[in-house]
């Protein structure tokens, strides 16, 4: 399913490339690019189900003390190793994720449906989860930096 998505944001998402096609149309497309049709539908629904999330009534309720944090349930703990949570934490001080989109991202990485979750691939959600949310184009962009920018060299 993590291909699909990816190949959909790369091909029309990233390269504003004009998505007007229905439903059927995209799953032919994707059958045709060699896809299974159960990771197509996951993929869709996905994406579905992370428009919806940011217009959720459950996002405008969480709010953000100052000094709070984020405790992970078990099954996110087993799922998001310790990279990944670091890294989130780290997206959070740096101002590229708020709580609201934080819990927009893992809601969307524990719909994945790998057992384990890899740094590279949560940067990949963070991507599609800050594309997708209206107002957040610095924070965007910021992410594409850290996505995209390898250090070269050895680092000291």
């Amino acid at each position: 399913m993590f291909d699909v998505l990816m190949y959909l944001f790369e091909t029309y998402v990233q390269s504003d490339a004009d998505m007007k096609m229905d439903q059927d149309e995209l799953t032919e497309e994707l059958s045709r690019a060699g896809f299974h049709s159960d990771e197509i539908y996951k993929a869709l629904n996905w994406l579905e189900q992370l428009a919806a999330l940011h217009d959720d009534e459950r996002a405008s309720r969480m709010g953000s003390a100052s000094g709070s944090f984020r405790i992970y349930a078990a099954e996110e703990m087993s799922r998001l190793g310790p990279d990944c949570r670091g890294f989130l934490l780290f997206l959070e001080q740096i101002g590229v994720l708020d709580c609201q989109t934080r819990e927009i991202v893992i809601e969307r990485l524990m719909d994945l449906d790998n057992a384990e979750i890899e740094l590279d691939d949560m940067k990949w959600v963070v991507l599609m989860v800050l594309f997708n949310v209206p107002g957040s184009e610095t924070a965007c962009h910021q992410m594409e930096e850290l996505l995209y920018d390898e250090p070269e060299g050895l680092l000291h």
